[in-house]
């Protein structure tokens, strides 16, 4: 068997962390299906006349978040997540996995303002990253161009 060099080890340590850590790995979408009931109250998840889950109207369409730039849509969004939108967020999935778990301190921190406000008052304590991972697994397809 061929000795590994300890570059090729790092090498491959490296690859293997930066793997680990990619998007979509962490989170469970049939977990984060069975636990979307928790946001269908404000949301609702709807492609045209295709109605994904049903929700309440005080919340955006999550219905192709993932990949969008926060703060845009048909809805009326507060002023800072408008503003965060504008100077870059864009809703990954570690993003709005961040963002469920405290709304107004992730955008507080995001925009380095500690007077920022948000709509979002709810907070998640768990189950985000599965919650995220469902909102991508009902995102549109990419059209490959």
């Amino acid at each position: 068997m061929p000795r590994q060099t300890p570059l090729a080890a790092l090498s491959l340590s490296v690859i293997l962390s930066l793997a680990g850590a990619a998007p979509g790995l962490a989170g469970d979408p049939a977990a984060g299906e069975a636990d979307y009931k928790k946001c269908r109250a404000c949301h609702k998840i709807q492609n045209g006349s295709d109605m994904i889950q049903r929700g309440g109207p005080t919340g955006p369409n999550l219905y192709g978040v993932i990949g969008r730039q926060a703060g845009i849509g048909d809805f009326r969004y507060g002023a800072d997540l408008i503003a965060a939108g504008e100077t870059g967020l864009i809703w990954t999935e570690e993003n709005l996995a961040a963002y469920v778990t405290d709304p107004r301190a992730f955008v507080r921190d995001f925009l380095d303002d500690s007077s920022a406000t948000v709509k979002m008052s709810f907070k998640l304590p768990r189950g985000q990253d599965d919650i995220a991972a469902y909102l991508a697994s009902v995102a549109p397809e990419a059209d490959g161009s």
